[in-house]
């Protein structure tokens, strides 16, 4: 298996095993984080109604992360190349790797976003619930949870684009 290795779907494999890996690790990261600041966001708002659309940010944040993967999965479903007119695959091995190193990037990243996420958002509303002034503190933590997602975006586009 060199560089020069032409023909054969193995590469392909990784490369589409890279998209959907980004789309689906991203989103499970996103669901997590989604479900667990809904239950504080619930539990907030039997104490404090009022507040409740002031704290659905942390639900926004871990939307986002979901939308990081779906990027980078069409970026590299994209950039896998279909057989030419003899049916040889001319995508290569390097590029199926980087293309999978590209989705778990993004991918991986996203769940530790989506778990950072939801965890600091299921407790953090409770807490501007009961103190109202804890919110810019609430709102720096979920953006330091988010850059992890937005690292793993990064990486995943220099990857894709090499």
């Amino acid at each position: 298996m060199s560089e020069t290795d032409v023909g054969t779907a193995a590469p392909v494999f990784f490369g589409f095993a890279g998209s959907s890996l980004a789309l689906i690790l991203a989103n499970a990261g996103a669901a997590y984080g989604t479900a667990k600041a809904g239950v504080g966001i619930s539990a907030m708002g039997v104490m404090n109604p009022e507040a409740v659309m002031k704290n659905i940010i942390p639900v926004v944040m871990a939307g986002v992360i979901g939308i990081y993967g779906l990027i980078v999965a069409v970026l590299l479903v994209n950039n896998v190349t279909v057989p030419n007119d003899s049916g040889v695959h001319l995508y290569k091995w390097s590029s199926g790797f980087k293309h999978l190193a590209a989705g778990l990037s993004v991918g991986i990243s996203g769940i530790g976003a989506g778990y950072a996420i939801g965890l600091v958002g299921d407790i953090g509303v409770k807490a501007v619930g009961l103190q109202p002034r804890l919110f810019v503190a609430l709102i720096l933590i979920m953006i330091f949870a988010e850059a992890l997602a937005l690292y793993g975006l990064i990486v995943a586009l220099i990857l894709s684009s090499a």
